[in-house]
């Protein structure tokens, strides 16, 4: 029978996350998923193991993300050499954006399939000759087509590292770590102009372009190395593993790590008398995996057109779509307005010092994602224990109250700061202000997208990309003409009200999350056990 029909009352999402019987003061936390009992199963593995394969995700997404970036503080410098208009070399990130979008229709499905880590390894490796090319461009034809080829070898730094950290971790740690997945996804997008302004002015922007290449070349070194493989089929539904579980003291408490197990071969499940092989290092370095369970090529197929079915489904994701949308959005517009404004008299800044600008949105990344991450998770705690222990995904969202207000402050004050020609601290301050809003919100959505619809997470992430980028690619497109022709401070005012007023959506979130999540539970349980039919 059908868990739909099985479980009729049952709403995505809706988990029982503090067993408020327990003996400490505010109960126990449940470990949601449940973990199985083998030692290779990446809920079990050690601390050390989780730290090491979740720092392998973000040494990825900060090298993906600094040769993303190197140009955003010189593109006077790559205009003046080159004759590429500073106009075209904005709208060519925007292109890269909407295929790296657009692109994770191919990427993520073969990830999914065949395994996180060679995805990881193919996109970090053909990084290495693209920024070369970028190097050596002279036309502004050239910029656009390495452009999209990087845009779409890239493509699974939007959306893989996103399935990749619930992989590693309970769904009371998600909101941290992806967290410090945003913050290093951000963060090092402003270290690398930082770096870039400097660099350019000591060797030139084509060898800035070649620093990309070799950073590249060393995180894909590491990767191969030490990254292993987190996809882990379960035989369970998120918020149903109740109904194949016999009451058991032993899942609530995190199970032995691997290097606690015995130094077999394999191991043995006492209970159940279930075989578990361990891997050896040489069989961790395998590029992709057959993994017993994996979604068969026709399903595969189905994914890369699912997502866009996805949209119009389930409601919640589309909104999810939205609010990474527009916290890119506001990102584009900054890398798009930095450099020309602030290359331009009164402040005529060299190369180096435009890059200097990008300290203040790293210390606001930084702070967004302990907003996003820690206090968000904790606040998720307080709230389903005052909900008799049910976390609802819902309970995550509070925390955009500020990230909405600050993104209509930072716009206003970059903005109506740059029309005024204000001290370059002010604009400064503003841009800090605006990037704390944009990574709180992307990271706060983002783990509400995985809390809600856990067991097709690979697939919803890859729809909120998909209107992520396409809206990011609109506003990279038109914010050059946008403030040109309006003005930098009322685009920027327009701008500010804008985001406030879609950032203040969360509160009909709040108010009918629950109910959508409800109308859309029996589609996504017949969808989910598609995945665990496969797995068996």
């Amino acid at each position: 029978m059908p868990a739909a029909d099985r479980h009729p009352e049952a709403v995505p999402g809706t988990v029982h996350l503090v067993d408020l019987a327990g003996a400490t003061a505010g109960g126990k936390v449940e470990l949601v998923p449940r973990p199985s009992d083998d030692p290779e199963d990446p809920l079990n593995w050690s601390r050390r193991r989780k730290y090491l394969a979740v720092a392998l995700v973000n040494i990825y997404t900060m090298g993906i993300a600094i040769c993303f970036t190197l140009q955003n503080s010189v593109l006077a410098d790559i205009t003046h050499d080159t004759g590429i208009s500073t106009e075209h070399l904005v709208q060519a990130t925007g292109v890269t954006f909407l295929v790296c979008g657009w692109g994770c229709l191919v990427t993520q499905p073969l990830a999914l399939t065949y395994g996180r880590r060679g995805m990881y390894l193919i996109s970090m490796l053909v990084t290495v000759p693209l920024m070369v090319w970028a190097a050596y461009s002279t036309s502004t034809g050239e910029w656009y087509a390495h452009r999209i080829l990087f845009g779409l070898v890239n493509s699974p730094i939007e959306a893989l590292p996103e399935v990749s950290i619930p992989d590693i971790f309970f769904a009371h740690e998600r909101g941290a770590w992806m967290s410090v997945y945003v913050f290093t996804l951000f963060g090092f997008s402003f270290v690398s102009p930082l770096v870039a302004g400097f660099f350019t002015e000591a060797y030139g922007w084509r060898w800035t372009m070649n620093l990309g290449a070799i950073v590249a070349a060393v995180s894909f070194v590491i990767l191969f190395f030490f990254m292993e493989e987190t996809m882990y089929f379960r035989p369970t539904l998120e918020g149903l593993e109740d109904e194949t579980r016999q009451v058991d003291e032993k899942a609530t408490e995190p199970r032995a790590s691997t290097e606690e197990k015995k130094k077999e071969s394999t191991v043995t499940d006492q209970k159940t008398g279930t075989s578990y092989e361990k891997k050896d290092y040489i069989e961790k370095l395998k590029p992709f995996v057959r993994t017993e369970g994996r979604p068969t090529k026709t399903q595969m197929f189905k994914s890369m057109v699912w997502p866009i079915a996805i949209l119009f489904q389930f409601p919640s994701i589309a909104w999810v779509g939205l609010i990474y949308g527009i916290s890119l959005s506001w990102y584009n517009v900054i890398n798009a307005t930095v450099s020309p404004i602030l290359s331009s008299p009164p402040y005529s800044w060299s190369t180096g010092a435009v890059g200097l600008i990008y300290v203040g949105p790293f210390i606001g990344a930084a702070l967004g994602s302990i907003w996003a991450g820690h206090i968000a998770d904790r606040l998720t705690l307080i709230l389903a224990r005052r909900n008799k222990g049910i976390r609802e995904p819902e309970q995550r969202l509070w925390p955009l109250v500020l990230a909405g207000i600050l993104s209509c402050i930072g716009l206003i004050i970059w903005g109506v700061g740059a029309a005024h020609r204000a001290h370059w601290a002010v604009l400064a301050v503003g841009l800090g202000i605006l990037i704390f809003s944009c990574v709180a919100g992307s990271s706060i959505v983002l783990s509400y997208n995985v809390d809600c619809f856990k067991d097709m997470s690979g697939e919803s992430t890859v729809s909120v990309i998909i209107v992520r980028n396409t809206l990011g690619f609109a506003i990279s497109y038109g914010i050059t003409p946008w403030y040109s022709n309006m003005g930098l401070q009322n685009c920027f005012i327009m701008a500010g009200f804008l985001s406030l007023g879609c950032m203040s959506t969360f509160l009909f979130m709040i108010w009918k999350g629950k109910s959508l999540r409800r109308r859309c539970a029996k589609r996504y349980w017949s969808y989910a056990e598609k995945g665990i039919h496969a797995a068996n």
